[in-house]
């Protein structure tokens, strides 16, 4: 299965020199990536050679191709093209987004569409963020709010040109949106790309950690939280809030997969990202979930617990939608499933 990675943020938040700062590490060589037009990445000294009218190869040994149209039609010709042999054998794929997009249609893709979940699998989403402009577009821009909301990683750019308060403020109100992400500060030397998209909840070598951080992550303190009612009520990252669903002993699975598709079906446009572990009813080892408003990822299972905390905890980023309202629909399905099971056996 090959990771797809998101990189989306604003526009002139660095998406850009963060990619190209990605290629230019020597372990992520064998990369593919769909970006919008070549021109926008600045990729000309690292050309080798035309391999068609989309697709151009770099010195470094990764792929570029633009993006004409569908994108899933796009992802599949790359691979297309990767089988027949036309292009090298990539063994990972980042789509940069445009400043303006709505990240979430690109990750339904990949985790829905029927060819594409069959080869690829979600990796990453990771966020830029402009440490100058970051809080009015936040306030502005439904876009940005929902593009740092969905992020597996946030990095927070351009910090030398920004008062170190204005970067702190920005920073507890990042992590007030989106409290599981882990967030970087970067003028001039982003993190390793290793740490960015090397390391993900479906990669079998690094998810017990990356899951591990959701929980450690999602306890933030009281002052991140209570910072986000310190602003303008109508901006736009207000509605949008993060909590952990904790369920006490074990989920019957059936129970959990009709409720969370209703959930979905009903709320799927305000439930933003959920992902978390699962203690399954007849299963010793958890089982991952992950999704993005109406779609969810196929789960996946650890080989072990993270740490010894075996209850079912799940990461809600919603908009609009309390913490109380997904605990009470939860246990009122579990209730009622509980009192028909007689009558159903």
């Amino acid at each position: 299965m090959i990771p797809v990675n998101v990189l989306t943020g604003f526009l002139g938040s660095g998406k850009t020199t963060l990619l190209r700062h990605i290629l230019d590490d020597p372990a992520f060589a064998g990369c593919a990536v769909l970006i919008n037009e070549f021109g926008e990445i600045g990729l000309d000294h690292h050309l080798l050679q035309a391999v068609d009218e989309d697709v151009v190869l770099m010195q470094s040994g990764c792929i570029c191709c633009t993006i004409r149209g569908d994108l899933g039609r796009a992802i599949r010709g790359l691979y297309d093209r990767r089988e027949a042999g036309t292009i090298p054998a990539f063994g990972r794929l980042i789509v940069e987004t445009t400043g303006l997009a709505d990240p979430i249609p690109i990750l339904a893709t990949v985790m829905s569409e029927p060819v594409i979940r069959h080869h690829f699998r979600l990796g990453n989403v990771i966020a830029t963020v402009d440490a100058v402009n970051g809080a009015m577009q936040l306030d502005r821009q439904p876009e940005a709010a929902k593009q740092a909301a969905v992020a597996d990683r946030i990095l927070l750019t351009k910090t030398d040109l920004a008062a170190p308060e204005a970067v702190a403020a920005l920073e507890a109100r990042l992590t007030a949106l989106n409290p599981a992400a882990p967030l970087w500060r970067s003028a001039n030397a982003p993190p390793a790309a290793e740490i960015l998209i090397g390391s993900d909840a479906f990669d079998p070598a690094t998810k017990p950690a990356e899951i591990r951080r959701w929980f450690d992550l999602a306890r933030w303190t009281g002052s991140a939280a209570r910072h986000r009612h310190e602003h303008d009520v109508n901006r736009h990252d207000r509605s949008i809030a993060a909590f952990v669903l904790e369920v006490e002993g074990r989920v019957d699975w059936t129970v959990f997969g009709i409720w969370l598709t209703l959930l979905l079906h009903s709320r799927g446009d305000d439930v933003l990202r959920v992902k978390g572990l699962l203690h399954v009813a007849g299963v010793d080892t958890p089982v991952v979930v992950q999704g993005a408003q109406h779609i969810v990822h196929a789960p996946s299972h650890l080989d072990a617990w993270p740490d010894g905390d075996r209850r079912s905890r799940l990461v809600f980023i919603t908009r609009g939608i309390a913490r109380a309202e997904i605990e009470q629909s939860f246990a009122a399905f579990q209730a009622a499933f509980a009192e028909a099971a007689p009558t159903l056996a």
